[in-house]
């Protein structure tokens, strides 16, 4: 079955992140985290330090209608450099009026607010804002007053 996800990139804190969306959206990790000590030695890889061992390689928790958030770690001693902008949002539809302001008040705390939840001309109920990791998300719920 095809499927769509979402995969973000954090410079050390998707631990903390992903534990957050967690706490939003419920539910468990698709398997368990991967952490970057689990990688086996690749021939013309330098080994990884100490420092990055507990970081996570790949995590995925499942949101709103089956959608899979995934993300990793991008340290910049693998010669990565996380740049966060307007480039990106998650697109939710909640089913209803409340998981809608539920959610959009809960990924807001701590961030920044974009457009307040409010009925738009083309009928449905639409907000954004950006989370405290940089994360953009918009929000449309069909559902009528």
């Amino acid at each position: 079955m095809a499927s769509t996800s979402t995969y973000l990139n954090f410079p050390r804190n998707t631990e903390e992140a992903f534990n957050f969306y967690k706490t939003v959206f419920g539910g468990d990790f698709f398997g368990k985290p991967m952490r970057f000590s689990e990688v086996p030695p690749m021939e013309g890889m330098p080994p990884i330090s100490e420092e990055d061992k507990n970081l996570i390689m790949h995590i995925e928790l499942p949101i709103v209608g089956g959608h899979m958030l995934m993300g990793t770690d991008a340290p910049e001693s693998f010669g990565f450099q996380v740049t966060f902008g307007n480039n990106v949002h998650i697109n939710l539809q909640p089913d209803t009026r409340d998981e809608t302001k539920k959610l959009f008040d809960a990924l807001q705390e701590g961030g920044k607010v974009s457009m307040p939840l409010q009925d738009m001309f083309w009928g449905d109920y639409y907000g954004s804002c950006t989370d405290k990791f940089g994360v953009n998300w918009m929000f449309n719920c069909g559902e009528k007053k």
